[in-house]
């Protein structure tokens, strides 16, 4: 299963295994795509990947990170998407869409401004949703707990983002239940202390991800893929671990997730992360092996060489490249030349192949 190899799933083919992760990009107003998200959404398409993941997408407004995050919580947004969507499948390439709540991580200034709590007085909002009333950190405001009402409004909020993201011409969905944000929240037993159907047990904390999925499955075509987000672990003690990541897999393989895309971590600040070249690469070996679904294995991926190696040794079936792919927009193409792939490079370009 070499790098360059083709993949289909469901009634979508992949030209080759490399997927562009979502990436945020602080850019939009109003939720709003813009010719930002077109040339670089539009260029990791142009530079030979198979699979190009929008931003983590926000299925509320006050589901976003910041103020300015993509957002896909009303029709007026589809528009622009379209044009993004066209140019990056006339490209060779396949559209993806991570639909999104930050939950209790939301209202939260640009990276480049400090990545901090903001105020209304800002641009922020009030208040900011969880499972418990449990702050990211003693900087963030404390999350209103969402009642059962609140979690059933979210859900279909899923389920009427997948509609649109349809009508914009994706061709692939992702759930983000990872990195601290609201499912993965509802997830781990450091930020879910509920007592009613939604916390406690294991079924519990995982239904509202099991409810997005099947919320989603009934808008998105059978023929087209749903992938899954996950942190495989909190790396804290008593948190989310591999171990029910595993479950969870084999839980939502029946409810049509195609992919468990395998990051980790996010969920309290206070977590030591052990970063390093392919440091996630294990979680996806062990889901796809123990569940018998098709991974993603995400993190510090950059050689054309280690990409190959993970595929090929069955770690995974496909790998997700977020910093490498901002450096090296067209590391496909270089990757394909250091394997010695023969992949079709864009027409404009061919002058530069040899």
């Amino acid at each position: 299963m070499p790098l360059f190899d083709s993949l289909k799933i469901r009634d979508v083919s992949f030209r080759n295994r490399i997927v562009v992760s979502p990436m945020c990009q602080y850019s939009s107003t109003g939720g709003f795509a813009n010719d930002w998200h077109f040339v670089h959404l539009g260029t990791r398409a142009v530079g030979g990947a198979a699979l190009v993941f929008t931003e983590a997408t926000a299925v509320t407004a006050d589901g976003r990170i910041s103020p300015d995050d993509l957002g896909i919580w009303k029709d007026e947004h589809i528009d622009f998407l379209v044009r993004v969507v066209r140019f990056i499948e006339q490209q060779g390439a396949v559209a993806g869409m991570q639909l999104a709540h930050a939950g209790r991580k939301a209202s939260t200034a640009a990276p480049w401004l400090g990545g901090h709590p903001i105020s209304e007085a800002d641009g922020g909002w009030r208040p900011i949703f969880a499972p418990s009333a449990i702050p990211f950190s003693e900087k963030h405001q404390t999350p209103q707990a969402l009642d059962e009402a609140g979690i059933r409004g979210i859900v279909r909020s899923f389920g009427d983002a997948a509609v649109r993201a349809l009508r914009a011409g994706f061709r692939v969905l992702e759930i983000h239940s990872a990195h601290g944000y609201l499912l993965h929240s509802f997830l781990s037993p450091l930020s879910n202390r509920r007592t009613d159907n939604y916390g406690g047990f294991f079924e519990n904390r995982t239904r509202v991800v099991r409810e997005v999925a099947s919320e989603i499955r009934t808008h998105w075509p059978e023929r087209y893929p749903l992938f899954l987000r996950i942190s495989a672990t909190d790396y804290v003690d008593g948190g989310w671990d591999l171990e029910q990541s595993v479950e969870l897999a084999r839980e939502v393989k029946p409810l049509g997730i195609d992919v468990i895309d395998c990051s980790s971590g996010g969920l309290v600040p206070t977590a030591v992360v052990p970063f390093g070249p392919g440091y996630q690469t294990a979680f996806a070996e062990r889901v796809r092996k123990e569940a018998g679904i098709l991974t993603g294995a995400v993190g510090m991926i950059t050689a054309a060489e280690q990409a190959d190696h993970i595929l090929r040794s069955g770690q995974a079936d496909m790998v997700v490249m977020a910093r490498e792919l901002l450096r090296h927009p067209y590391w496909p193409l270089e990757a394909a030349r250091k394997l010695g792939a023969d992949i079709e490079w864009p027409k404009q370009y061919l002058r530069a192949k040899t």
